[in-house]
This record gives C-alpha cells, structure tokens and sequence, in this order.
C-alpha cells in the first residue's frame, strides 16, 4: 500500500487530508515538513505542534545550529511512512500532530530573543496544543521553560547533555546557552527535587541540586537502569525533557557545536528514552544538531530520531 501510494503523493505537508496518518510520499522528494505533518499556523485541533527555533547565537565554541530545524526536518522524512519502532502504538495516526514551522525573528536584535521564544511557544500552549521545539543552541530551553511553568506549573526537568550548563551568571540580559540552567534554577521555574540530568561528562564546581547520573555510570548500570532511575526521580511529577545531541557520543553525533568524548551511544538513548514511558511529560525539545559538522548527516539523523522517541513519550501517556 506505500509503494501504491508513494506513485501519488507528494507535497503531503501541504497537500495531505487532516492531521492525522503517516506519509508515504518518496523519501527524497517533497517539501521536508517534520515527519510529513501538515504545514500549519492554525492550531484548531492540534494535539502537538513541533516547531523550530533557529537560534544560535548563544554558543560558545562552533556555531551552525540555527540550521538545525531544516536539517532534522529532511533526516526525519525517512521516518515518515512507518510507526516508530518498539512502542506499540502509532502517535501519528493516534493524535492530530502539525509542523508549526520555524519562530520568526530579527536575528540582528539578539536581546529581543528570548522574549520572543516564549511568546512563540505560549501561543502554541494557549492553542490548546503541546509543544515539541527542535533547536537551535540549548539556551533556547530557558525561554521555552518559562512558557512551560506559565501553563503547567514548576515542572521536574529530565536533561540529557555532555554539559551541565549550570555554571554561574547573574546578569540578567546575558544569551549564553552554558548558563541557562543555572538561570532557570535561580528563577525557580525547575523542581529541583524531581529533576535529573544524564550523560554529564564535563566538571561543573556547582552542579546545584540536581541528581546528576553521568555517563560512566550509565554506561555501567545500562540504560534499563537509567530508564529507572530517571522514572523514580520525577515519580508523578509533570516533566519537562530536553535533549542535547552532545548526550551522544561524537561517533554518533559529530555535528554539534561542543562534542565531548565518552557519552551515550545511539542504541543507548533509544532505550533509555524509551523506558522512560509512563512519566508525565508535557514538553520536549532537542537542541544542538549543527549541520556545517554533521559531514554524513549522522546528527541530524540522531536528532530526527530522539524528536520522534519524545512524540511518543509524550504520547504514551495520552494514548
């Protein structure tokens, strides 16, 4: 039946019939929507929205994730025709999902940034929709949490990075995508009780209050174990998961902008993110794919793939 259909759809992002259904257009053709959802801005409806926030000008080595929406975007078209593998349930055909496109903004205006961010992701969270935001650097998430706690609340956060990025910065106006954590524990939007941060491979003098399960150790117990650990962490918490590709290992994800030796193989995230099924998780994002080092496409591959594991995390306890 997808090879019938792929003889006649093309364009789907735009040309398909509602919001729910999987693709089966040809993989190398079409308009590059997130896993082929409708192209929208209106909402009415929309279960989830992914968007992109093409920001990057809070890096502080190599810079290029601003390409990292559109990158994830054509990675994630090989995915579009099937139901994501090991889970059960399609989320696809399950729930009304739509390509909100990328936030518009002046990138010579830096300071205006963050504000519109937030502006840009609580309008998808007042549409009634949750939000799926793919970076972009990881000071993004700053912004992005803010929106989050405005609906839900303090949230636990789940953060899977190479960085603990809490290191410290009281000024108020500084972009910088290796404080934000530290900003937003300050601003109190975090519940640093039920919050955890995997994959850490870098020394921090103040790591706050997190529990942190670095990547010695999750190499050692497995990601079964750190699947546990995360779930008894948040308990019935509502959580926030943002992934940093720089989680994995350069092997697997070169494109980034800070790589670090020693983190978590692919195989490894899919199971842990996957094992978390059944936490309460109310939005996501993965930040960090830069194209101009990802010479194979690897990373934006890894990111497409993570997006789809947090649709279905985010599913799995809609479904």
């Amino acid at each position: 039946m997808a090879l019938e259909d792929a003889k006649s759809q093309i364009d789907t992002a735009v040309t398909r019939d509602g919001l729910k259904g999987l693709s089966s257009e040809n993989t190398f053709a079409g308009i590059t929507s997130f896993l082929r959802r409708t192209y929208t801005k209106d909402l009415t409806d929309v279960d989830l929205a992914v968007t992109g926030i093409p920001f990057d000008q809070a890096v502080t080595n190599r810079p290029g994730t601003r390409l990292g929406p559109r990158a994830i975007r054509e990675a994630s078209s090989l995915q579009a025709s099937d139901a994501p593998y090991g889970w059960g349930y399609d989320p696809m055909t399950r729930f009304a999902i739509a390509d909100y496109g990328d936030m518009a903004f002046d990138y010579a205006h830096v300071p205006d940034v963050p504000a519109a961010i937030e502006a840009h992701i609580t309008a998808i969270l007042d549409a009634g929709a949750a939000a799926i935001s793919l970076g972009g650097d990881h000071f993004i998430t700053l912004p992005i949490l803010r929106a989050h706690v405005a609906k839900h609340g303090p949230l636990a956060l789940v953060q899977f990075d190479a960085h603990g990025d809490t290191w410290a910065d009281d000024e108020p106006h500084r972009i910088d995508h290796g404080t934000f954590v530290y900003k937003a524990v300050k601003e109190g939007p975090i519940d640093m009780s039920r919050s955890i941060q995997v994959g850490i491979r870098t020394d921090n003098p103040d790591p706050l209050e997190f529990e942190i399960l670095d990547a010695a150790e999750a190499h050692r117990i497995g990601p079964d174990a750190v699947a546990e650990r995360i779930k008894a962490r948040v308990g019935e918490a509502k959580v926030y998961v943002t992934f940093d590709i720089d989680g994995l290992d350069p092997a697997f994800a070169p494109g980034t902008g800070t790589p670090v030796w020693g983190g978590l193989s692919s195989w490894q995230a899919a199971a842990i993110l996957r094992g978390m099924a059944g936490i309460n998780m109310v939005g996501a994002d993965v930040a960090e794919v830069s194209p101009p080092f990802d010479t194979t496409g690897a990373t934006a591959i890894a990111g497409a793939h993570v997006a789809v594991e947090l649709i279905c995390l985010w599913g799995w306890t809609r479904r």
